[in-house]
């Protein structure tokens, strides 16, 4: 089986186009937690194959975060239904590293709201973090093994497709922990 990855970016923030929004609060975490942000990682991911990241150790996440990335969670009555990692690259650019929802909050349009949020804070990420150089360029990538509205939410926001790769895939065979199917 092959899958196919793109690459889509913004290059302005004006290129975004935000979503309705959803009866979501969107808090970052602001004290960095490997064990909570390998659970979102972990608990989003099951469905969709993410795998790379499951075997990292907690020094792993640890200087993962250390780079500067921040976590927007979407809660729902107290509740995660999502959240957003914003890698800051070199030369005022920005990744979404990771974005997703938990499967409870799935197609109920949460994502296109948590999305225009995060994507708006990648634009501003240099005003809270002094010596940032300002956002010019924020870049994500989905794959054919993510939520079939992963691609679609991501084009609705703006975002264009500038790399497509199709690669045979390589998939773990079994993922475990919170949340994973039996």
């Amino acid at each position: 089986m092959d899958v196919t990855t793109w690459y889509l970016e913004q290059t302005s923030p004006s290129d975004l186009v935000t979503a309705r929004t959803a009866d979501v609060a969107i808090i970052r975490s602001e004290i960095p937690s490997p064990e909570f942000n390998r659970f979102l990682y972990q608990v989003v991911g099951q469905e969709w194959h993410w795998t790379d990241r499951l075997p990292w150790t907690r020094e792993q996440w640890v200087a993962w975060l250390d780079r500067g990335v921040e976590t927007w969670v979407a809660y729902e009555h107290g509740t995660p239904a999502g959240y957003v990692e914003l890698d800051p690259q070199p030369e005022g650019v920005l990744e979404i590293a990771y974005f997703g929802l938990l499967p409870h909050a799935i197609g109920r349009g949460i994502g296109g709201h948590l999305l225009s949020y995060g994507t708006a804070r990648a634009w501003d990420f240099a005003g809270r973090n002094p010596g940032r150089a300002p956002t010019e360029r924020v870049f994500v990538h989905t794959c054919s093994l993510d939520g079939p509205a992963a691609l679609p939410n991501y084009q609705a926001r703006g975002f264009r497709i500038f790399r497509t790769v199709v690669e045979p895939a390589k998939l773990a065979e079994t993922m475990s922990g919170p949340g994973a199917s039996t």
